[in-house]
């Protein structure tokens, strides 16, 4: 049974953000959103056009929330604050270091919505989405990592996230903000940027043909989960979490990438030949989420081959 309360997304017109705020609708939530322009992106379901207002908040720009947004936030009186804005394209976030618009939007952007949690006259409670990417890499025969697992993130995107964990520790220690890290592995489902791995599968499959499908590797070994269970967490922790503690969000279970492509196959065209552009064992971390299931009893409910189903449908639908 779930208490109904109050809002607020950064992100909200992406990917895990339209999600995230369908299912705040569903449990009886009020929500409150915010974008660069105040604006939907493309894709975004029409249900929340309707039913969620946008405030324009450009976290790229430092001190960017303008007076207007501010004073409807303010009314709008969120009790909880889901901060999703992110630049988490990899290419676009820097290796090994961090871009500066990674820093500014990841780091920055981070930075600013601890202020303005911490100047509410009611201090709302925050939840920072940080990565699995803070983790060192692992190997094969010890890939699970719980929240004490050594951190040591190789690439940009990693980087800033770690960074962005330090601000809201910083925040809880000396604002008295009340916020809590999930660090989510990967998610995946329908509606996600076609840059990504799944989608952009689907996508390939979807538009028919015979040439190959391309694809980096079939041996990428991670922790994929369907972004409806990952939602459902992230609305759990802001009323089971504890304050100033870090949460893995995963499967806990490790798979290939080829496992996920053969699911795929069989669902679109078993005889589409796939090619690999870039061939070669890889391993990520895999989530130990003992923490997240003693604190919520959260478990992944979505099994990966609806996940995958799904995917491929909303890249057949008429038009795309």
């Amino acid at each position: 049974m779930f208490l109904a309360m109050r809002g607020f997304i950064t992100g909200i017109s992406g990917f895990v953000g339209g999600f995230l705020a369908e299912h705040l609708l569903n449990t009886g939530d009020a929500v409150l959103g915010c974008s660069p322009d105040g604006t939907w992106e493309q894709g975004c379901p029409e249900s929340l056009r309707g039913r969620v207002e946008l405030v324009g908040w450009d976290l790229a720009i430092p001190d960017g929330l303008g007076e207007e947004a501010r004073q409807r936030i303010e009314q709008f009186k969120p009790e909880v604050l889901y901060h999703l804005a992110a630049l988490s394209i990899p290419e676009k976030c820097g290796n090994p270091a961090p871009s500066a618009l990674a820093s500014t939007i990841n780091v920055g952007g981070t930075r600013q919505v601890l202020e303005l949690a911490a100047t509410l006259p009611w201090r709302p409670r925050v939840l920072m989405i940080s990565s699995s990417h803070v983790y060192a890499p692992v190997t094969s025969d010890a890939p699970r990592v719980d929240e004490n697992a050594p951190l040591g993130p190789t690439r940009g995107y990693g980087k800033t996230k770690l960074a962005a964990e330090a601000e809201v520790r910083r925040a809880v220690k000396y604002n008295q903000v009340d916020a809590v890290v999930a660090r989510a592995f990967q998610h995946t489902g329908p509606r996600q940027n076609p840059e990504m791995m799944l989608p952009q599968w689907a996508r390939q499959f979807a538009a028919g043909g015979t040439e190959p499908v391309e694809v980096y590797t079939r041996d990428a070994w991670i922790d994929v989960t369907d972004v409806r269970d990952v939602v459902r967490a992230y609305r759990l922790l802001m009323e089971y979490g504890e304050r100033g503690e870090v949460y893995n969000v995963g499967s806990g279970m490790g798979r290939s990438s080829g496992q996920l492509l053969d699911i795929l196959r069989r669902l679109a065209d078993p005889d589409r030949p796939v090619v690999e552009l870039r061939p070669g064992f890889k391993q990520d971390p895999i989530a130990d989420t003992t923490r997240l299931v003693d604190c919520t009893g959260w478990r992944a409910e979505i099994p990966v081959e609806q996940t995958v189903a799904d995917t491929l449908a909303y890249w057949r639908r008429p038009g795309d």
